[in-house]
């Protein structure tokens, strides 16, 4: 048997090196000390204002670790900073003096990013946003570890 290493997982990694490498990259070539991981705590901030590591994590779909872990990242190069709330435990994240100063460089470079995938969508024949966002409404719906267990179930005979 041969197997092949075209498998989704492998797909979506090389797929994710592909994009990030390349956006990163612009951001380094704008002088941006920024990585793409940033940018829907980046958003969600500006267009609500600051909120703690869970809203965020609730406003941006990413998990509460992720979020805590980009904030952290984030803080470190001033991109935001840190407050108590009102709980000992809650962090409220706002952006910083020095975040708002570098906005029209990062949004010509979300411009860039939005018109590549633009072309990208173009030379697929759809868009790839779609593709992968019904690809996790469906996994939502059934987990591919639901999936899996059936998939066995399936090949040892079980039923």
């Amino acid at each position: 048997m041969t197997y092949s290493q075209r498998t989704h997982g492998v797909l979506l990694r090389r797929l994710i090196d592909h994009l990030d490498g390349a956006v990163e990259q612009s951001y380094l070539d704008a002088g941006l000390d920024y990585r793409p991981r940033f940018t829907p705590i980046l958003r969600a901030l500006l267009n609500d204002g600051p909120a703690s590591i869970r809203t965020l994590s609730a406003r941006t779909g990413v998990t509460h670790s992720a979020v805590s872990q980009t904030v952290s990242q984030m803080a470190a190069r001033d991109w935001v900073a840190l407050a108590p709330g009102q709980d000992a435990r809650e962090r409220i994240v706002a952006l910083t003096d020095f975040a708002r100063t570098q906005l029209p460089a990062l949004q010509r470079c979300w411009a860039a990013t939005a018109a590549a995938s633009d072309a990208l969508d173009a030379d697929i024949g759809q868009p790839l946003a779609d593709v992968l966002s019904r690809a996790l409404d469906v996994l939502e719906q059934t987990p591919f570890r639901d999936r899996l267990a059936a998939a066995a179930a399936n090949l040892s005979g079980d039923d």
